[in-house]
């Protein structure tokens, strides 16, 4: 049943190193299930029961959180081969924490965390590799927590803007960047209100340091820049 997924979860961090031969029976033995969902679909609910770790097999979704006051902070933007659920895998937490929404058309593989974390039943040869590479996904989800925790602690707005478009700068290796937030999610990630986001890259364009339309950003002045970004 899950073999018109197989492409897809082959070319998944979680399934690395593992045969393709070896997938179809892998998930027939992790039992998943696969769910589809349209833009804005709420795929998990924070204060849900967490039952099952997720892997976006096509589009994407974003993570967010909610305060006491109903602000939304997005916390992350997954796509096509990325899992989310997995930091409390290993926890006695049964609730889930955040809020995952489907930022376009997409769908999500659900994998059982006891058929993870647990021991496999058949002892599958490709069980330890699963492991590990669980693992390995969980210090780089950890990295990208402490990235987050970086632009909370920036001062200004500016600086916390500088500090995105440079990090993008730096994984795309192109001063034309395509930002892979629209506004009001990139306003949420830097933890901003929209409009004094939208009114400090304006005068950042007035000042010939960056040039922008809707997603598209080009850095017109990569040093000035990165001064900005320790503001």
């Amino acid at each position: 049943m899950f073999e018109k997924y197989l492409e897809e979860v082959s070319k998944t961090s979680l399934f690395q190193g593992i045969l393709s031969k070896d997938i179809s029976t892998m998930l027939n033995c992790l039992k998943p299930r696969v769910c589809s969902y349209t833009r804005n679909d709420y795929i998990v609910t924070g204060g849900d029961v967490y039952e099952s770790i997720g892997i976006v097999l096509k589009g994407s979704a974003t993570v967010s959180k909610e305060n006491a006051e109903g602000k939304r902070t997005v916390i992350t933007l997954l796509k096509q081969g990325e899992i989310f659920g997995e930091i409390i895998a290993f926890s006695s937490q049964m609730i889930w924490p955040a809020t995952v929404q489907a930022h376009e058309a997409c769908v999500v593989l659900f994998l059982p965390r006891g058929k993870i974390v647990g021991e496999c039943d058949r002892m599958c040869s490709w069980h330890r590799i699963l492991i590990q590479n669980f693992l390995r996904i969980i210090s780089e989800r950890a990295l990208m927590l402490n990235k987050k925790v970086e632009y909370l602690t920036i001062k200004s707005i500016r600086g916390k803007i500088s500090t995105y478009l440079l990090e993008q700068y730096r994984k795309s290796g192109d001063v034309n960047i395509t930002l892979p937030l629209n506004r009001n999610e990139l306003s949420d990630f830097l933890n901003v209100s929209r409009p004094s986001m939208s009114r400090e890259m304006s005068k950042m364009r007035e000042e010939g340091i960056i040039d922008f339309h809707l997603t598209s950003v080009k850095i017109k002045d990569v040093q000035g820049l990165k001064q900005m970004s320790v503001l």
